[in-house]
């Protein structure tokens, strides 16, 4: 993995990688129905292409060997599979609220403020996320955090 290089060509042909979200048919799958379920989370495959999308979005083509599957992922999906991998709860680009008030100096972000997860800190345990609260990012543990519309969240398949 190019640790600095994380906008493009991440990483190289062949690497092996570790998917950070479940993958869902997003329409491009063949034989499969839109939102239909893919790659679970966790699950670890080898680059075998590098491309782009709408020429400005690099995509990985894994192959996911044990699920005979092969899938593009973007490189916020995926995570060197040498990486301490520990299960998360919520995923990049969920909607979240924090359940307690949250302090800062200047003006603290009350308890039920909605946000959005940047990233996954995996090697800490408890497991802690980089959260977008109004326009403020925070580190925050998953044990502050709820789905921001829970009749919609989908727990993290077991």
């Amino acid at each position: 993995m190019i640790e600095e290089r994380y906008d493009e060509e991440r990483f190289e042909f062949g690497e092996r990688v570790r998917l950070t979200r479940n993958v869902r048919n997003d329409g491009t799958y063949p034989g499969k129905e839109i939102g239909d379920f893919l790659v679970r989370r966790g699950s670890v495959g080898n680059v075998i292409e590098v491309g782009t999308f709408l020429q400005d979005q690099v995509i990985y083509t894994v192959h996911f060997l044990d699920q005979g599957r092969m899938v593009g992922c973007r490189a916020e999906e995926l995570i060197s599979a040498d990486a301490p991998w520990n299960p998360s709860r919520f995923e990049f680009r969920d909607k979240v609220v924090c359940t307690i008030d949250l302090p800062l100096k200047d003006n603290p972000i009350p308890a039920g403020t909605e946000g959005e997860v940047l990233k996954i800190l995996r090697d800490n345990q408890p497991l802690l996320y980089h959260v977008r609260f109004s326009g403020r990012t925070m580190q925050v543990p998953e044990s502050v955090l709820e789905p921001a519309d829970p009749d919609n969240f989908r727990e993290p398949e077991e």
